[in-house]
């Protein structure tokens, strides 16, 4: 029998995060569903995972605070053994604001969450999976967004740089690890129909903007699941440092 195939998906209780672990576990992927309040939401991702027959577990913790994800990690090797995969979804969206009403917190929020948590948890896998520490390999998939390339002017630029942000960290690491049997690549969404827009102040975003994205609609959550786990796959075996659009065009 094949040895258990596990994979963290942060923010994985709702959203594009919440499509990814249901997809991974229907691909026979052990899913680690990590949220940080929406303990529900989670619980919800793993029922039906499971009653998918598949393999599933809620973990808590806030991936921009270092000791939440060490203990996150720890928790991990001991219930479900060594890693080999880690989608890197968890991200926040502000209110829209121009770059001259931006505050110092707000930044900070951004870039911890956004950035630094990415860095953390990608270095604790890479611990895991890489060859030179004894692991078997891996694939480490970021989410990154197509505001990379529009900039989201009064809106959002502080995500935006955020996530382009996340596309230098993905090339950069893609490389560092090449021949350590891990791979990395990005994912770019374009207008997703999920709740993030509504945390953002913009509820309303994937059904006014979906209308003037080329295929003239927003994507679903699932749509960019599909090519994250392609990604995380072995159908992906010569793809690392890539980053693969997922726009519907835009």
């Amino acid at each position: 029998m094949a040895e258990q195939k596990v994979v963290l998906v942060t923010g994985g209780s709702r959203g594009i995060g919440a499509a990814t672990a249901v997809l991974a576990a229907a691909q026979g992927w052990t899913v680690a569903v990590n949220y940080v309040t929406h303990s529900d939401a989670a619980d919800q991702v793993v029922q039906q995972i499971q009653a998918m027959g598949g393999n599933a577990m809620a973990v808590q913790a806030d991936v921009s605070i270092e000791a939440e994800v060490m203990r996150m990690f720890a928790e991990l090797d001991t219930k479900l053994g060594r890693l080999s995969g880690l989608v890197n979804n968890a991200g926040v969206v502000d209110m829209p604001a121009r770059v001259e009403g931006m505050t110092v917190a707000r930044l900070e929020r951004m870039w911890s969450t956004n950035i630094t948590s990415s860095f953390v948890c990608a270095r604790e896998a890479v611990k895991r999976m890489s060859t030179k520490h004894g692991g078997a390999g891996g694939s480490i998939v970021n989410l990154s967004s197509a505001a990379t390339r529009i900039g989201s002017p009064g809106q959002y630029v502080d995500y935006a740089a955020s996530k382009a942000a996340i596309e230098t960290f993905t090339m950069g690491l893609a490389k560092e690890v090449a021949q350590e049997g891990i791979r990395v690549n990005a994912v770019r969404p374009g207008i997703i129909d999920t709740d993030i827009h509504a945390s953002g102040g913009l509820p309303d975003r994937a059904a006014n903007v979906g209308p003037l994205v080329p295929m003239h609609r927003a994507g679903t959550a699932t749509e960019v699941a599909q090519a994250v786990v392609w990604l995380l796959s072995d159908a992906a075996s010569y793809t690392t440092g890539s980053m693969l659009d997922v726009t519907g065009g835009r």
